[in-house]
């Protein structure tokens, strides 16, 4: 849920920021939803094998561009859609070289699915030949992917797993027994897709002899459906007087998931086996990897409570296994350590929190350990590669504590120097060669600077540099920057946060607050990172914004972020009680007109604060929330809850439905009809709770629309009713 929700709150926040009110406001606000003031990036970057070269999408989606990192300079065009032999299209979606680089796949035509995953129409170009055929003619294709020789093309449709033959045109069925809501081969199911954050669940084997698939079998999964209607926007004709309906296996805290199991299948012999791999009857599998020995399948298996990891190396002819690394927490494994994790001839880079933070460590394909990697200072956000020439390894950390990244590495001695230039947040993707890496740096009221560097972190040159939007940004007589601070609640924790004052502030008077949050475990709002969002729109309307991330949340090591675990929403909302206690302190605060708002977890941890806050927070917008914890996936909340058969205090506890006759002040409701993820039942159901205690409160639906809510007019309607919710209740 945490991926979801961060784009969410991007989008709002992006969006909302000129909700202003009428008139000259209001222009502001169709400017923001038309993207005027949206940030620049470079479009589908990859660096090719040489690690001298990389390529990307032009602005019209038209064509693949070769450049060079040394000079800057674009060297070649690989593919353009008007000039390429059969090519009936005109733009694209994206692409993947092949890995010898003489095929591009490429897609379009993108059906979303739900939140990795989508369905299109990809096409194979031949760079020589100049020619663009269709991959199959049977339909949309998911997850198409090169055989490292090039020559093949595995993709799944309707369920199955298929082989594309690429120098034969032939096109064969590995499995046949797919079928919606019963048996998926090769991607995941929903719960998987959502909180073990993949979309394929194939690998290809180094030498092209096997093709490795989970197969999940959610024949006994409960279904949740939801209606579907004609609307507008877009609309769907087929239920004009009839509504549809969209069914799909969605299992809840507490209830059956899906079996899953591996699978390998011999290329030659068309042969699919089992493989033989220790597992709980109700356990996990959320990674399989080829490590470079295509004798070697890496199978990550964990338990459901998710505490242990388990990496099994099997034999795909075989499939006989071994473990090789098991690593276990007293809380719960950090979802984000399993894409850390990587296989060199040499060793195994694993990511692990069993020192207090997470750190890398080196292991021999036997299972011992080589040594410590980073240093232990700093907390690792991400493990960017490893140059077997020089013995380095990249990484991105935080600095100085959480609220800014920087890029690192560190020697074949031990030595660890910082290569970002700046001090912000950093993010960076290193050349094959590792001579060179693109650097996006920003900060809290700088947009992002993309920037080629060497391997010193000397910045060569600047691709991006926002320069338009930094004019648009200089020209807004009302822009309001951020300022960081940090304050203690009553129990002594020491929380960051930030504030934004109207652009003509005057301390003299008394300014009403909004406080935004998310609060979910390991996320972070308070960063040192641009963003350009709803706030400002508020501060315009003469409102104080302010942002404080409580206890949970990320950056500072694991016995903080994990001290909510099996009692979710309790210290999140005491902590944000406690923030709103520290703004009535400042003198320019008005204290009597404080608000909340959040969405998905933001949402939920609203609806607990205003539950426990008494008179302190007058106003929350709660935006698709979580009501009850019984009603979410099993991944994402028995990471942090266990079951409720083993948890029932914590469950009643940190439900907002269990506390409605508790809650105080006004509240607006916020959620969309087909949200696949927090279903629309958590609000349907709060609001009879709410009914029910005889407490009052505003509601907004939105039809057909999904846990982001857009579309059409849709967020400019959003945004209107909450900042004209925050005006009538807080001014």
């Amino acid at each position: 849920m945490k991926n979801k929700v961060t784009a969410a709150l991007l989008c709002f926040g992006a969006l909302f920021s000129t909700l202003i009110a009428q008139n000259t406001d209001d222009n502001f606000l169709r400017e923001i939803t038309s993207g005027k003031y949206a940030s620049k990036g470079i479009k589908n970057l990859r660096s090719m094998a040489d690690g001298e070269h990389y390529t990307s999408m032009n602005d019209q989606n038209n064509m693949i561009i070769k450049y060079s990192y040394r000079t800057g300079r674009a060297v070649d065009t690989l593919f353009n859609a008007n000039t390429a032999k059969d090519c009936n299209f005109k733009n694209f979606s994206g692409y993947e070289l092949s890995p010898e680089e003489s095929k591009i796949l490429l897609y379009k035509d993108v059906e979303p699915i739900y939140r990795h995953s989508f369905k299109a129409n990809y096409f194979v170009y031949e760079i020589k030949r100049n020619k663009v055929k269709a991959l199959s003619e049977g339909g949309k294709q998911q997850e198409a992917t090169f055989a490292p020789n090039g020559k093949m093309v595995a993709f799944v449709r309707d369920n199955n797993l298929i082989l594309a033959k690429l120098d034969y045109e032939t096109e064969s069925a590995i499995t046949k027994d797919g079928k919606m809501n019963e048996v998926i081969n090769g991607i995941p199911d929903w719960v998987y897709e959502e909180e073990f954050a993949f979309s394929r669940a194939f690998e290809w084997a180094p030498d092209c002899s096997h093709l490795a698939f989970i197969r999940f079998d959610e024949t006994k999964v409960k279904e949740y459906s939801f209606d579907m209607y004609k609307g507008l926007d877009p609309a769907y004709p087929q239920y004009t007087l009839y509504p549809g309906a969209l069914k799909y296996k969605y299992p809840k805290a507490g209830e059956e998931n899906a079996q899953v199991s591996v699978h390998t299948y011999n290329v030659k012999t068309r042969d699919i086996k089992r493989m033989d791999v220790p597992l709980d009857a109700d356990g996990y599998i959320p990674r399989i990897r080829f490590t470079e020995d295509p004798e070697h399948l890496a199978v990550f298996t964990m338990n459901r409570h998710q505490n242990i990891l388990n990496i099994h190396y099997v034999n795909p002819a075989s499939g006989v296994s071994r473990l090789v690394l098991k690593d276990e927490s007293k809380y719960y494994i950090n979802n984000d350590n399993l894409d850390m994790i990587h296989f060199y001839p040499d060793q195994i880079i694993f990511a692990s929190e069993k020192s207090g933070n997470r750190q890398l460590y080196a292991y021999s394909h036997v299972g011992t350990l080589i040594k410590q990697i980073t240093d232990g200072k700093e907390d690792v956000s991400n493990f960017l590669g490893y140059d077997p020439i020089k013995k380095s390894y990249y990484f991105e950390a935080t600095e100085n504590g959480p609220l800014r990244r920087a890029i690192y590495t560190v020697d074949s001695k031990g030595r660890t120097t910082k290569l970002s230039q700046s001090s912000g947040w950093n993010s960076a993707s290193f050349s094959n060669s590792y001579k060179y890496f693109i650097n996006n740096y920003s900060s809290i009221n700088t947009p992002p600077v993309i920037s080629v560097n060497d391997a010193s972190g000397k910045s060569i040159r600047t691709l991006q540099d926002n320069a338009e939007l930094v004019n648009k940004i200089n020209n807004l007589a009302s822009y309001a920057r951020k300022e960081f601070f940090s304050f203690k609640t009553s129990d002594g924790t020491e929380l960051n946060g930030w504030i934004m004052k109207p652009a003509n502030f005057n301390p003299a008077k008394k300014y009403p607050v909004v406080m935004t949050q998310y609060s979910g475990p390991f996320s972070q709002q308070v960063k040192d990172q641009w963003s350009f969002g709803w706030e400002q729109a508020l501060a315009n309307q003469g409102f104080i914004i302010s942002c404080v991330d409580g206890t949970g949340t990320g950056g500072r090591g694991e016995e903080f972020a994990k001290q909510t675990y099996l009692k979710l929403g309790q210290k999140e909302a005491h902590d944000q009680v406690e923030a709103a206690k520290y703004l009535k302190t400042l003198s320019f605060v008005d204290n009597n007109n404080i608000g909340i708002w959040g969405w998905s977890f933001g949402g939920y941890t609203t609806l607990m604060s205003m539950s426990v806050s008494k008179d302190i927070i007058k106003a929350g917008v709660a935006i698709a929330p979580v009501t009850d914890w019984r009603y979410y996936n099993t991944i994402y909340t028995e990471r942090y809850m266990r079951t409720p058969q083993e948890n029932k205090e914590g469950y009643d506890q940190g439900s907002p439905i269990f506390l409605a006759k508790d809650f105080n002040g006004s509240l607006l409701l916020i959620h969309g009809t087909a949200d696949d993820n927090v279903q629309y039942q958590n609000t349907t159901e709060y609001a009879e709770a709410l009914v029910q205690a005889n407490k009052q409160f505003d509601m907004q639906i939105y039809t057909n629309r999904n846990h982001s809510i857009f579309g059409g007019n849709t967020r400019y309607h959003l945004y209107s009713r909450v900042i004209n919710f925050y005006k009538r209740e807080l001014k």
